[in-house]
């Protein structure tokens, strides 16, 4: 029942965050395709992980896509594309676990375009004292297990890395977050 309730309000979340995206399209962290049917179709969309296990399962969800995905192997602390790309930049649940998330952000910024979007869904460290002091003693564990840190300071790290956040809204307490980011500051 959990599971199903967990997948209905990520389902909302994720259509949310994509609907309103044009032109040219960067999925950060594509994992296993889990956005790619919730794209408007008049997008381009490319995405990029660095896991090629991950990348076959979302080449399976091509076909159920109905815009145009090209994906790639890729680091997202060290893309090869060229400066001022794409026209947004899309990442859920992606930050917890890329090694240095300044390096990824700057990144980002760095290939999206100067009137361009960055649109996230993420989670992060609680706000709530006690609450991020628990995320804090869990973190080794969870990094050993599933490999993501649930105790990041991402909104200092947008901040570190040169973005200005436009909007940011609480999805889940503080630690699930909808996030709009300029690449301007």
């Amino acid at each position: 029942m959990f599971d199903v309730m967990n997948q209905m309000i990520q389902s909302s979340w994720r259509k949310d965050l994509l609907k309103n995206l044009q032109g040219n399209i960067l999925e950060v962290g594509v994992g296993t395709g889990a956005n790619l049917s919730y794209y408007p179709s008049n997008v381009h969309v490319t995405g990029i992980d660095f896991s090629p296990k991950m990348l076959m399962k979302a080449y399976e969800k091509i076909d159920k896509a109905e815009v145009k995905v090209v994906l790639r192997e890729m680091d997202a602390q060290d893309m090869d594309f060229p400066d001022n790309t794409f026209d947004a930049v899309v990442s859920t649940y992606v930050f917890c676990s890329i090694p240095n998330p300044v390096k990824g952000f700057k990144e980002i910024r760095r290939v999206v375009k100067p009137e361009g979007k960055i649109v996230m869904l993420e989670h992060m460290r609680s706000e709530n004292v006690v609450a991020g002091k628990i995320l804090d003693l869990m973190n080794p564990l969870t990094v050993r297990i599933v490999g993501a840190n649930v105790n990041r300071k991402t909104i200092e790290n947008i901040e570190k890395a040169g973005l200005r956040i436009e909007q940011q809204k609480y999805l889940m307490t503080s630690i699930m977050r909808k996030i709009i980011i300029s690449p301007n500051k």
